[in-house]
């Protein structure tokens, strides 16, 4: 589940393995890129963290960050 902490909705993500958090990686670019909003994230074999935060709104929360994990989720299902 998303978090809110610091100013930033934040998820931790654990896959089976390097290629499987890399694929989802790959597919929250291509989403990010559309939807001109990029996450800032951290990845170490099977972990990724995910951390949305408007930049250009002084980093805080926006809608465009709630619309992006909610994307970031559809992915999951």
């Amino acid at each position: 589940m998303w978090k809110e902490t610091d100013n930033k909705l934040v998820r931790e993500f654990r896959f089976k393995d390097f290629q499987e958090a890399f694929t989802f990686m790959t597919r929250v670019a291509f989403i990010s890129e559309k939807m001109g909003h990029h996450p800032a994230w951290f990845n170490v074999y099977n972990y990724v963290r995910v951390e949305l935060s408007t930049h250009d709104a002084g980093d805080i929360i926006t809608d465009r960050d709630r619309r992006l994990a909610l994307a970031i989720d559809e992915i999951l299902q």
